[in-house]
């Protein structure tokens, strides 16, 4: 699987474009702003996309769902819990104060241990609830995809509603550092180029100690 990432919109959200080297098959994950410039990184690249995934349904990492999936024709993708979560009137409300554009229905209700397979790619899907509840990273050897679940040297926050800082935790420890130590950690949050691994996680990110 080739991974690009694209540091996107007002908050800075790490977007990333997942495809099959061999059939050109793709998945965007959380486009979160500047549309054309991740349309344009597909064109370019001559990708099929298939998915338009979403790690959690806050609304800086689905705010581009729209346009993206009006272009291409793809599938959205999203938890369960967080597209029932999300759907709530009292949550819509809340999240509509950031004045970004929430996403279309979802297509495609994920859930732990469910794949996405486009090409010769089949992602894992792991829930790790905490940030929201029905937050997920995508896990394709040697490469996960952290959302807004673990950071480079950070956590995702847990006060917005919804958010559970005990859960978050406990996901992290039980799902993702029992993954490969070379595991490349793909976060949703960071400078551009941000990166690392399971181990440099375990060993120095001072929110798992």
């Amino acid at each position: 699987m080739k991974v690009d990432q694209l540091m996107v919109g007002m908050m800075g959200v790490c977007c990333y474009i997942l495809s099959c080297e061999k059939t050109a098959k793709a998945a965007i994950v959380d486009p979160g702003g500047d549309e054309q410039r991740i349309l344009d990184a597909v064109s370019e690249s001559g990708l099929d996309v298939k998915y338009i995934i979403a790690t959690h349904g806050h609304p800086d990492h689905v705010c581009g769902n729209r346009t993206i999936q009006e272009a291409t024709g793809a599938a959205i993708v999203m938890h369960e819990a967080d597209d029932d979560f999300f759907s709530q009137d009292q949550v819509k409300n809340y999240f509509s104060m950031l004045g970004l554009e929430a996403s279309p229905p979802t297509d495609t209700r994920v859930k732990e241990g469910d794949t996405i397979d486009f090409g010769e790619v089949s992602l894992k899907v792991i829930h790790t609830p905490g940030h929201t509840p029905g937050g997920i990273c995508l896990y394709d050897k040697p490469d996960l995809i952290t959302g807004d679940s673990l950071f480079v040297g950070g956590i995702g926050r847990t006060d917005f509603p919804g958010g559970s800082h005990s859960e978050l935790i406990h996901s992290i420890e039980q799902k993702l550092l029992n993954l490969p130590p070379d595991t490349v950690v793909w976060p949703g949050h960071g400078y551009g180029g941000s990166r690392s691994t399971i181990e440099e996680e375990r060993n120095s990110n001072p929110f798992l100690r």
